[in-house]
C-alpha cells in the first residue's frame, strides 16, 4: 500500500518546478544561436524606433496644416521622412523575421535529435512501458506545436516589449501627465493578461497529453488492422476513438475558450486607455498650455501603438504556454533514465561461445517472481533448445542473454565475463539472431540483408541468399536485390519476411546463435530445407533454439525445459522422454 499524499501540493510545486525548469532548458538552446539572438534583438529595436517616428511625423504634418495653413514644402519633407521611416521598419522586420525563423528552426532541429537519440540509449523497458504513437507524438507533433509557439514568441514578444517601452518613453517626454495616467492604467490590463493565462496552462496540458494517447491508439489501429477485420472489432475500435476524440474535443474546446478570453479583455482595458489619452489631450489642447493638436495626434497614435503589443503579447503568452507543454513532454522522454553507460567496459573480442547463467534470478514486475535460482553451463559449439509452455520464461531467457535487461541477482557470463562488464554493442555483434517476429526496415533488399555486415560482397550476399532460399523470390521481384521494401517489409509475405531475416543472419555468421521459432512462418518443405542451412549454420557455434515444435529440436545436444522460470529438466530427447516427465508430457501432446 503506497503512502497516500496531499496531491493538491505535490501537483503545485512540481508544476512550478516543470516551468521554470523548461523555461531554462528552452534558453539553453535558444543559447547556442547567439549571432541570430542578438541580430533579432537589434533588428527587432530598429523596427520599434522606425515605427516609433512615424507618428512623430504625422504630428508635424497635422500642425502644418492646423497652425498657418497647408504647408506644402514642409509636407513633402514630413512625407519623405515618413516612407523613409517606413522602408527602414519593413526591411528590419523582415530580417528580424529571417533570425526568428532560423532560431526556431534550429532549436526544435536540435531538440527533436535529442530526443531521437535518446531513443536508442533508453533501455528496452521504456519501450515495453510506453505507447509507440506517445513517443512518435512527443517527437513529431508536439515538436511541431513548440515551434510555432516559439516562432510567434520571437516574433512579436520582443517587439511588442519594445514597442510598450519605447512609447511610454516618447509620451513622457511629450506630456509627463498624460503619460503618467497611462502607465498608471497599464497594470489592469496585465492582472487581466496574467489571471487568464494562469489558467489555461492545465488545459493545454489536458489537450497535449489526449493528442499523445489518441496518436498511440491510431498507430495501435492501424498497425493491427488485419486483426481487428478478423475478429471484426471494427465498432469496438471505433467507440474507443470516439470516446478518447470526444475527451480531446473537450480539452481543446477548454483550452482554446479560455485563452480566447484573453484578447477581448485587453481590448476592454486598452480602450479605455485610448479614451482617457483622447479626453485629457484634448483638454490640454483647449487649456492653451502649449500642447498642440499635432501633440495629441501623436498621443493617440502612441495610444494605440502602446496597447496593441499588450493583446499580442497576451495572445503569445496563450500561445506560448501550449508550447512549453509540449516542450516538457519532449523533454521528459530526453531526460528518462538511459541505460547504464558502456564506459571502461571491455569489448568482447575472439567470443568461442561459452556461455554461463550464474545463480541467476530476474522479474519485470519486483512483486511477481519470475527466474529464481537459474544455473546453466553451455560449451561452444552446444545447441541448447529451451522448450516450455507460454509465460515459461524462454524469451525472458533470451533477454537476458542479449542484455536487453539486466539481472537482478546472480550473473550472466559470457568467456568467463560479466556480460555488464563487456559493452553491450560486441555482446550483441558477437550473436546472431532469428526472432517469430521479422523486422526489416524501411530500404532495399540489400541494405536489409547487409546490416549486419555492411562490408560483405554481393557475392557472399548472394550465396547467404540461396542457402536461406530467398534467392529465387528475390530475383522475380521488380528490381531484384534493389527492389525497396516498405515499412517493415509490408510488400512481403510473412514467410518471405523471415526468410530474408534468416538470409541476413547466414551472411553475418556470428559466433553465437539465438533462434526463436525461426521457421514459424515457413511451410513444411522450405522448412526442411532452411533446417539443412542451419545445421551447417550452427556447425562449431553455440546455438540457443526456442521451440514451441518440438520436432525441431531432437537433435540438439541438450534441451532445457522451463517452467515458472526454473529449468525443471534437462537432457538430451532420448533421455528426457525416458524420464516421462515434463518434457515427455509436451512431446505427447503434439505426437500422440
Amino acid at each position: 500500500m503506497k503512502e497516500k499524499r496531499s496531491p493538491q501540493k505535490i501537483t503545485t510545486k512540481t508544476a512550478k518546478t516543470s516551468k521554470k525548469g523548461t523555461l531554462l532548458r528552452v534558453l539553453s538552446y535558444v543559447g547556442k544561436y547567439p549571432v541570430a539572438l542578438i541580430c533579432s534583438l537589434l533588428f527587432a529595436v530598429v523596427t520599434v524606433a522606425a515605427t516609433l517616428c512615424v507618428p512623430v511625423f504625422f504630428g508635424e504634418a497635422v500642425d502644418c496644416i492646423a497652425e498657418a495653413g497647408v504647408r506644402w514644402a514642409a509636407l513633402k519633407s514630413v512625407f519623405v521622412k515618413v516612407g523613409v521611416a517606413a522602408a527602414i521598419a519593413a526591411l528590419s522586420q523582415w530580417l528580424m523575421s529571417l533570425c526568428n525563423n532560423r532560431i526556431s528552426c534550429n532549436v526544435v532541429r536540435d531538440i527533436r535529435k535529442d530526443a531521437f537519440q535518446k531513443l536508442g540509449a533508453l533501455p528496452l523497458q521504456y519501450i515495453d512501458t510506453h505507447a509507440h504513437g506517445d513517443t512518435v507524438s512527443r517527437i513529431v507533433a508536439d515538436a511541431d506545436q513548440f515551434s510555432d509557439g516559439l516562432l510567434m514568441g520571437f516574433t512579436q514578444f520582443f517587439t511588442g516589449l519594445m514597442t510598450i517601452l519605447g512609447t511610454i518613453a516618447f509620451m513622457l517626454i511629450t506630456n509627463v501627465k498624460i503619460g503618467l495616467v497611462v502607465v498608471l492604467v497599464t497594470p489592469a490590463s496585465l492582472f487581466v493578461a496574467k489571471f487568464v493565462t494562469s489558467h489555461t496552462h492545465k488545459y493545454f496540458k489536458t489537450q497535449t497529453q489526449t493528442r499523445g494517447e489518441q496518436t498511440a491508439f491510431v498507430e495501435e489501429a492501424i498497425a493491427g488492422l488485419k486483426t481487428t477485420q478478423a475478429f471484426a472489432h471494427e465498432d469496438e475500435n471505433e467507440a474507443k476513438f470516439n470516446e478518447i476524440n470526444a475527451r480531446l474535443e473537450k480539452a481543446s474546446m477548454n483550452a482554446t475558450f479560455y485563452s480566447s478570453l484573453t484578447n477581448p479583455s485587453t481590448r476592454f482595458i486598452n480602450n479605455l486607455v485610448y479614451a482617457l489619452v483622447a479626453l485629457l489631450g484634448a483638454l490640454e489642447v483647449l487649456s492653451g498650455t502649449g500642447f498642440s493638436v499635432g501633440d495629441l495626434t501623436k498621443f493617440l497614435s502612441y495610444a494605440n501603438q502602446y496597447t496593441k503589443p499588450f493583446n499580442e503579447i497576451t495572445g503569445v503568452m496563450t500561445e506560448l504556454k501550449s508550447a512549453f507543454v509540449c516542450a516538457a513532454r519532449i523533454f521528459e522522454l530526453i531526460d528518462e533514465t538511459e541505460e547504464t553507460p558502456d564506459t571502461d567496459k571491455t569489448a568482447l573480442e575472439n567470443a568461442k561461445g561459452n556461455v554461463r547463467l550464474d545463480d541467476v534470478s530476474f522479474s519485470y514486475v519486483k512483486e511477481r517472481k519470475l527466474i529464481e535460482d537459474l544455473t546453466l553451463d553451455i560449451r561452444p559449439g552446444q545447441r541448447v533448445a529451451i522448450v516450455g509452455r507460454t509465460g515459461a520464461g524462454k524469451s525472458t531467457l533470451i533477454n537476458l542473454l542479449m542484455r536487453f535487461y539486466d539481472v537482478d541477482s546472480g550473473a550472466v557470463l559470457v568467456e568467463g565475463a560479466d556480460v555488464r562488464e563487456i559493452t553491450r554493442r560486441s555482446l550483441r555483434e558477437n550473436y546472431g539472431m532469428v526472432l517469430q517476429e521479422t523486422w526489416l526496415k524501411s530500404g532495399t533488399v540489400r541494405e536489409n540483408l547487409k546490416m549486419g555486415k555492411p562490408e560483405a560482397t554481393d557475392e557472399e550476399m548472394i550465396a547467404a541468399a540461396k542457402k536461406a532460399h530467398a534467392h529465387s523470390f528475390i530475383k522475380r521481384m521488380a528490381q531484384g536485390y534493389d527492389t525497396p521494401l516498405r515499412e517493415d517489409g509490408g510488400n512481403l509475405s510473412e514467410g518471405q519476411k523471415q526468410l530474408l531475416c534468416i538470409a541476413r543472419i547466414m551472411l553475418a555468421q556470428p559466433p553465437m546463435l539465438i533462434l526463436d521459432e525461426a521457421t514459424s512462418s515457413i511451410d513444411t518443405r522450405t522448412e526442411r530445407k532452411i533446417s539443412d542451412a542451419f545445421e551447417q549454420l550452427m556447425q562449431g557455434r553455440t546455438s540457443f533454439i526456442v521451440a514451441h515444435r518440438l520436432s525441431t529440436i531432437v537433435n540438439a545436444d541438450t534441451i532445457l525445459v522451463m517452467e515458472a522460470g526454473r529449468v525443471v529438466e534437462q537432457g538430451t530427447h532420448a533421455q528426457l522422454l525416458q524420464k516421462n516427465g515434463a518434457y515427455a508430457r509436451l512431446y505427447n501432446g503434439q505426437f500422440a
